[in-house]
């Protein structure tokens, strides 16, 4: 009784926070239709905000960038399913910056529950607040989100215009509109005749759509659900793909910056030799740095570091160990979240069950940086009391009303244009590289600048992947778990990226923080988990899977200790827990045991670790090999195990589990960024590694649709889980090869591996 009046007062609370929103935005706020922001050109007809149609054929507007996870393709194939045309002549494109666009799952998504045991009351906590995206206009490509957001939106654009098409060849052919049908971006009536799309399109844009329309079952999908191939693979393949560094335009001007390394502002500088060098047009006062404006990028390089310029002082300590030393001093103060607290963990510790075993750990993780393989970039044009700027990012809204807001204009006066990202992580999500460019043109009217940041720049100011550390406890008796402690500490992320993004944190527990630890699948009967908030000004930010990627190596590497402390092989040890749980997730521990051919005997020459995280409503399960060679350690096999529940393109799910896998494993490998006189010491590859081609495994991936969650439709995240398991499996893998424990990351201060 008191469990379900837990629940239920919880319901409660966050049913009435969310319905008091709704009151505070006005219901009819809330429910009203949003406007179009697409302007049909000459040629053009606009159906909905999603399709275009013109001339060529049918050009979808994509709500979210696309950044080498093959969102776009996916997108695309959710709108040929209903508007009956061939996936591969759909067209896309990056929308503009419009509330039309929000993402609708983003907050109910950070609820503090346990997404695998989502309850029906959470679930539908969950529902009623997707108009909060929609109020505060989250136009966010992030959290793994782009597909569970698109799914239906995307499906209903494309049945909506196909209804609305019908409708223009029922009033032009005189015949029932319920006696068309629609193939092949044709309408077609009951005798045969059949009109195009495009020849259709300017009378249907006329007509309003409908508001309801049934969307088709899966078993009349003709591309969803099988392989397909990337839409903009031909382009990325013969380079006329147009990322953000690609944009030239008539008159260009080209810029770099140089800012403060300690991440505060300047005193002052001196720029009389950079002004002297030939080609050098203006230098720029940005506060915290400057800004070079040339003739060319290597020119603006050249001038920028021959600015002399005397630093501000960091707010922020000044060395790792410093830094490290006061995210651990957290564990001294009151803890911000305890979203998991099964049993009682105390009990057990002070008496704990005869013939039991105790196991303590601490353990850390560095700072990260992003590492786009396109740096930071943006170009602006200030001309006519507006702004635009090009600029790949993962937030056009925040980008448009921040550059709006740094350069004195109106929100109205900014346009954003989406190119390709080079690669994002969350480091695109961030306004800095747009404002910059922003502040750049308006101080150069009339001329378009591109403001391109060198890699030193980038990895040195990245909004950095929190250092953490974490202090573990367990019990093992009779093979398997009995109590699971763990308290985790770190600056959060959702604090300071809500601080610069919207000007206020959320209260109340951070369910990010703990993420990857308080929400996996194992049931051990007391379980807790507390998250701990270091107050660190040293800015951090989203990066692929978040505090995943800190919690899912303590989380596994942890289970995997307590295993070796019960004497019991580690994936079974996993399964016995988790099968209680969760069966899905103990069906992809099965099955990536049965792809790794696991017996639990690898030899003396090589080690296998196993892992499982469930994150952004996915479970992985991954197996990680290694070998000792004469030059070193090598990664030699990886296999992977991923139920997204509806897998609606299975290629592109197992290239997202490599690519999240690969960069994973260059994180636990090499990945630091560590701080002299509060400086980043990392500057670029060279001192900030990744795998390459030849250090790579040979990576097996399986995609199975077996969780389907409470509502039976469940469709999970994919381009962040395939991350988080990654490093507990090589560190537990390492671990079977050595039988030396590695508690610290990167790897490659304790082992020696072949590059």
């Amino acid at each position: 009784m008191g469990r379900l009046l837990k629940y239920t007062r919880r319901a409660f609370l966050v049913g009435t926070a969310a319905i008091t929103g709704g009151v505070a935005f006005g219901i009819y706020e809330t429910r009203k239709k949003l406007p179009n922001p697409l302007k049909a050109a000459p040629g053009q007809a606009v159906l909905n905000p999603y399709i275009l149609i013109d001339g060529q054929g049918i050009t979808i507007i994509t709500p979210r960038a696309e950044m080498g996870q093959g969102i776009h393709t996916t997108l695309a194939a959710l709108v040929a399913e209903e508007l009956d045309v061939p996936w591969q002549s759909i067209r896309t494109m990056h929308g503009p910056a419009a509330q039309a666009y929000y993402n609708g799952v983003l907050i109910g998504l950070g609820l503090p529950f346990k997404d695998y045991a989502l309850k029906n009351w959470q679930e539908q906590v969950q529902s009623a607040t997707d108009f909060l995206p929609k109020m505060l206009a989250l136009q966010v490509t992030g959290g793994s989100t782009s597909v569970k957001d698109g799914f239906e939106k995307m499906r209903m654009a494309g049945a909506t215009a196909r209804e609305t098409l019908k409708q223009a060849a029922s009033a032009r052919m005189g015949v029932p509109a319920d006696t068309l049908k629609t193939e092949n971006g044709q309408v077609i009536t009951p005798a045969g005749a059949a009109l195009k799309y495009t020849e259709l399109a300017e009378e249907a844009a006329k007509i309003e759509p409908p508001e309801k329309v049934a969307l088709r079952p899966a078993s009349e999908w003709k591309y969803l659900g099988h392989d397909m191939p990337r839409v903009d693979m031909l382009a990325k393949c013969t380079g006329t793909a147009e990322y953000g560094a690609d944009i030239r335009l008539p008159g260009m001007k080209f810029a770099t910056v140089r800012m403060n390394p300690r991440r505060t502002g300047m005193k002052s500088f001196d720029a009389k030799t950079a002004r002297a060098m030939p080609g050098v047009e203006k230098i720029i006062d940005l506060g915290d740095g400057i800004a070079v404006v040339a003739s060319n990028t290597w020119l603006a390089f050249q001038a920028a570091q021959a600015v002399e310029i005397d630093w501000e002082p960091s707010n922020y300590p000044e060395t790792t160990t410093a830094l490290l030393g006061a995210i651990a001093a957290a564990f001294e103060r009151d803890a911000n979240s305890h979203l998991r607290n099964d049993g009682d963990v105390r009990a057990i510790f002070s008496d704990p069950p005869e013939g039991s075993t105790q196991i303590t750990a601490e353990y850390s993780v560095p700072y990260l940086a992003h590492a786009t393989m396109e740096p930071m970039n943006a170009t602006a044009l200030f001309q006519d009391d507006s702004l635009t700027i090009w600029a790949g990012n993962q937030a056009p809204l925040v980008a448009r009303d921040k550059a709006a807001e740094a350069t004195g204009l109106k929100p109205e006066q900014v346009t954003v244009n989406t190119p390709f990202l080079g690669g994002g992580f969350g480091r695109r999500a961030e306004f800095d590289f747009s404002v910059i460019a922003a502040k750049v043109a308006r101080a150069m009217p009339d001329i378009p600048v591109k403001v391109m940041w060198s890699r030193e720049e980038d990895m040195t100011h990245d909004f950095y992947r929190p250092a953490a550390v974490a202090r573990f406890r367990g019990v093992v008796t009779g093979g398997t778990a009995t109590a699971f402690e763990a308290k985790i500490s770190a600056p959060s992320v959702t604090r300071q990226s809500g601080l610069r993004m919207a000007g206020f944190a959320a209260p109340g527990p951070d369910k990010g923080h703990v993420e990857g630890a308080f929400d996996q699948p194992y049931a051990i009967p007391n379980y807790s988990v507390r998250g701990y908030l270091a107050e660190v000004d040293l800015p951090v930010g989203f990066w692929r899977s978040v505090g995943n990627s800190f919690n899912g190596f303590f989380h596994e590497s942890f289970i995997d200790e307590l295993a070796h402390a019960a004497g019991y092989d580690p994936l079974d040890f996993r399964l016995n827990l988790v099968r209680q749980a969760h069966p899905p997730s103990a069906v992809l521990l099965e099955t990536v045991r049965d792809m790794a051919g696991w017996t639990g005997l690898t030899g003396d020459d090589k080690g296998r670790g196993v892992a499982l995280t469930y994150s952004f409503g996915t479970p992985v399960a991954e197996i990680v090999e290694v070998q000792n060679g004469p030059d070193g350690i090598r990664i030699t096999e990886a296999w992977i195990a991923v139920d997204p529940g509806t897998a609606l393109d299975p290629r592109n799910i197992r290239a997202q589990m490599e690519s999240g896998l690969i960069y994973g494993l260059s994180a636990a490998v090499f990945g630091e960024i560590t701080f002299a006189d509060s400086m980043a010491e990392q500057e670029n590859f060279p001192d900030y590694d990744v795998l390459r081609m030849h250090t790579t495994p040979r990576i097996s991936v399986k995609v199975l649709e077996n969780n389907k969650g409470n509502s039976g439709n469940h469709i999970g995240g994919i381009g962040e889980p395939g991350t988080p398991p990654s490093m507990p499996a090589l560190a537990n893998a390492l671990y079977d090869l050595t039988k030396i424990r590695a508690r610290d990351l990167p790897l490659n201060r304790t082992f020696d591996f072949a590059v």
